[in-house]
């Protein structure tokens, strides 16, 4: 193939371009809310993905990431020729959100928890409750576990939109069962879980669910599901999706015990 040129275009943006100016290919690099830098190459030329990802690599700080699907085979050769590993695998699910399908129309709340819809949880006790999940599981797995987030934002603004989050509280006052409702009241109780659901057109990505350790093994987890789910189903939108790390036993059971449907898998690849 003819000479491959690579400039970088913008500060997250790479081009590859041949002898007569054509691109042939392009990367782009993104900051998670989480700080992980992830990479993405796209090329029209095969030969060129080499170069371009190695200027990339070049000029950006380790450790680095990218996403392949978990049959791409080619793809992965290439970046494991860079020295990428494999860091996690991680399953994508569909979700239906029916509770006739589903079996969560009628899921109990645990003893002394209610939630609180999303929108109407205390912004500062929100972020104080996402601060204390991750120092939880980065003590423990390690957050690389949970599913990479794809939701832009400043640098360190891990709650980039809070209107997003539902949250489960301890102290509150349960108004009814099926994980879909139930105030809280906003200055009463302690937040001790939390679920993100992003909607994009008539689908829904279940981003995280989370719970406090010492609130695990109670059901929680399930009923801020069956809330995400059933306010979703009332609201129209029939489907949602979300990922979990294979290695995940308990998020694999609470997903799939809820009727969800394998849809894929890819693979985090990681250079450190």
């Amino acid at each position: 193939m003819s000479t491959v040129t690579v400039t970088r275009a913008a500060e997250d943006r790479w081009e590859a371009a041949a002898d007569d100016g054509t691109v042939v290919g392009r990367g782009d690099v993104s900051r998670r809310p989480d700080g992980r830098l992830f990479l993405s190459v796209d090329v029209w030329q095969d030969a060129a993905f080499d170069r371009l990802a190695a200027a990339m690599l070049a000029e950006l700080p380790a450790p680095l990431h990218t996403l392949v699907g978990d049959e791409d085979h080619d793809r992965r050769s290439s970046w494991e020729r860079l020295g990428f590993t494999v860091g996690r695998r991680e399953r994508a699910y569909d979700l239906p959100t029916d509770p006739r399908v589903t079996g969560l129309g009628a899921v109990p709340l645990p003893a002394g928890v209610a939630i609180l819809p999303a929108g109407e949880a205390d912004e500062s006790r929100l972020r104080a409750l996402d601060r204390a999940i991750r120092e939880e599981v980065g003590a423990t797995v390690g957050w690389h576990t949970m599913p990479a987030e794809l939701v832009p934002g400043p640098p360190g603004d891990t709650v980039v939109d809070p209107s997003k989050y539902a949250v489960a509280v301890r102290g509150g006052t349960p108004s009814g069962a099926g994980g879909d409702g139930g105030a809280a009241g906003g200055d009463g109780g302690a937040y001790v879980g939390l679920v993100r659901v992003v909607r994009v057109r008539r689908r829904a990505r279940v981003g995280l669910i989370a719970v406090r350790a010492d609130e695990r093994r109670r059901g929680t987890g399930r009923a801020l599901l069956a809330h995400a789910l059933n306010t979703l189903a009332r609201d129209g939108v029939s489907t949602a999706w979300a990922e979990v790390d294979a290695s995940n036993t308990a998020a694999l059971s609470l997903v799939e015990g809820a009727g969800a449907r394998r849809a894929g898998a890819c693979l985090e690849l990681v250079r450190p």
